[in-house]
């Protein structure tokens, strides 16, 4: 452990000491003189020059003309540029080169390798290719298997939502930091289902996937290609740009937020006391002083006695000087009836509340 400031430039020629001397023990080499092989560390597309990756080259050397296979992405180098952008012809081990030539995007983390000749390359591409396909049609399939526990589940909670995105992103990097930062939000009630992730600019395609499936379109630092701007717009799809992941996770976290079904809670609107008794009729009415907040007719009470609950209803009757009125403020008196609920004692306290809808938040 090497503990460094990139700010401050502490222990920067330490760590490459340390480096050099773990090469040494461990016996670590490279040949330059093989076939090149190593990691894809970042991938975009690029409007001009179509799919870029940036490779880093761990064994071998790469050269312009080299067919490559990345992962399940076949690739033949047509260009190289260092960090500068020198454009190169050939780059030795441990050096990062961004490469021109990929038949489509590769995925960043894949590894890659230099074949002497197309036709063994593309048979290795192409078998790693079903493996990817067959793996992702396992994935999709077990995210749509549904138990009859999960469907019991689902009735007794209420159904599970979906919301159904597409992301596309600047970068290969990027998609797969908000990918790993969606996974992160909770799931109980509401399912973020991903249908398409992919850098790249927002195409027709993706717009005509997203009305299909009734999806939210993510853009991460991109663009709209053209005719994608007027499909939106045709068939009314949501397309949302951000340039900041936060801000992205906070819309997303609202918009799951919004399928869930609100919550009703208890909101108070004042305390009485009973002070006195009345019979009028068959019924009986209780004198009450309003010591906090207000009472209003048909509200909610409930009715405490030696910190006991001995009713709970609804407030029937509101009267204030022989008057009926809709509400009562504090520090008036006031006579209180209930249909259902006659045993008034004085010294009895009377809580009234209404029951209010509120938006419910994800248990993050």
């Amino acid at each position: 452990m090497v503990p460094v400031s990139a700010i401050k430039g502490e222990n920067i020629d330490k760590l490459l000491e340390m480096i050099l001397l773990v090469t040494e023990v461990e016996d670590l080499q490279a040949n330059p003189d093989r076939l090149a092989k190593g990691t894809v560390i970042e991938a975009h597309l690029d409007k001009a020059k179509g799919p870029v990756a940036t490779l880093l080259i761990q064994n071998g050397s790469l050269k312009t003309g080299d067919v490559v296979a990345a992962g399940p992405v076949l690739g033949k180098i047509r260009a190289m540029v260092d960090e500068n952008g020198s454009r190169l012809k050939k780059s030795g081990p441990s050096s990062a080169v961004e490469a021109l030539g990929f038949s489509e995007v590769p995925t960043a983390g894949d590894e890659f390798e230099v074949y002497p000749d197309e036709k063994s390359a593309r048979a290795v591409v192409g078998e790693r290719a079903s493996d990817a396909r067959a793996s992702r049609l396992a994935q999709q399939m077990a995210s749509r298997r549904v138990s009859l526990s999960a469907m019991s589940g689902q009735a007794n909670e209420g159904e599970l939502k979906e919301l159904n995105l597409i992301l596309k992103a600047d970068v290969q990097g990027s998609v797969e930091a908000i990918l790993g930062s969606l996974e992160q939000l909770p799931k109980e009630e509401v399912q973020v289902r991903v249908l398409l992730s992919a850098p790249g600019e927002i195409t027709e395609t993706d717009i005509d996937l997203a009305a299909a499936s009734n999806a939210v379109v993510i853009g991460f630092n991109t663009s709209m290609a053209s005719g994608a701007k007027r499909a939106a717009d045709a068939t009314g799809v949501d397309v949302r740009d951000y340039e900041v992941i936060y801000k992205l996770l906070e819309d997303i976290q609202l918009a799951m937020e919004g399928l869930l079904e609100p919550e009703m809670i208890e909101e108070s609107l004042g305390v009485a006391e009973v002070r006195a008794l009345f019979t009028i009729g068959r019924s009986s009415v209780a004198g009450c002083y309003i010591t906090n907040g207000k009472l209003q007719r048909n509200a909610k009470i409930r009715v405490r006695r030696n910190d006991q609950i001995v009713f709970e209803g609804d407030l029937d009757s509101l009267r204030r000087n022989k008057d009926d009125v809709k509400e009562v403020a504090t520090g008036f008196e006031c006579g209180i009836g209930c249909d259902r609920f006659s045993s008034w004692k004085e010294g009895d306290n009377i809580e009234v509340y209404k029951f209010v809808t509120q938006k419910r938040k994800l248990n993050v």
